[in-house]
């Protein structure tokens, strides 16, 4: 007896498990655009040597940014995402569209680019040394020791703490 019954109950965890993996559509979020994604269609609009800042901003909107060192360069980033679990996010889709405009504010130049040309960065795991913070417990338990007197403030006491008085004594 007890056998079949360890037995349905595994089979019943089993069901479970695999219950969750296959959630209904109703749980799923739906994607999520972030940034200033530009249509294609409004995209092809725009005329290198014709079209100028006031038109560009007038069919796809402001930039997400400019370049740091140069005015002239515009920059449309967008990524789509979809939750998933642990507030983690799936990228579906990114875009960046790079415009570039002479001095005069004129368009001369457009380019797309996509996940495929993202440069892999690899993050270095340093931490810069501060002095000071490389004591040991004892140092942190008796640091303190001496430092404060029992004086009132006010009388002649080397308390530090108050902003009356000269200057700091350490």
């Amino acid at each position: 007896m007890r056998f079949s019954a360890s037995r349905s109950l595994s089979a019943l965890l089993l069901a479970a498990a695999l219950a969750a993996c296959s959630a209904p559509d109703f749980m799923s979020f739906p994607p999520q655009t972030r940034g200033n994604k530009v249509d294609p269609e409004l995209l092809v609009q725009l005329v290198p040597g014709t079209s100028t800042r006031n038109d560009v901003v007038a069919l796809i909107g402001t930039p997400t940014t400019k370049s740091s060192f140069d005015d002239n360069t515009w920059i449309y980033i967008s990524e789509v995402t979809k939750p998933l679990i642990a507030a983690t996010q799936e990228i579906r889709d990114q875009n960046v569209v790079v415009l570039t405009f002479d001095a005069k504010g004129v368009l001369r130049g457009i380019s797309k680019r996509g996940a495929a040309d993202a440069r892999q960065v690899t993050v270095v795991d340093r931490a810069t040394p501060s002095p000071g913070n490389d004591t040991s417990i004892l140092q942190q338990l008796l640091g303190n020791v001496g430092r404060f007197s029992t004086a009132p403030v006010g009388e002649g006491s080397s308390n530090t703490t108050g902003s009356a008085g000269g200057a700091n004594k350490f």
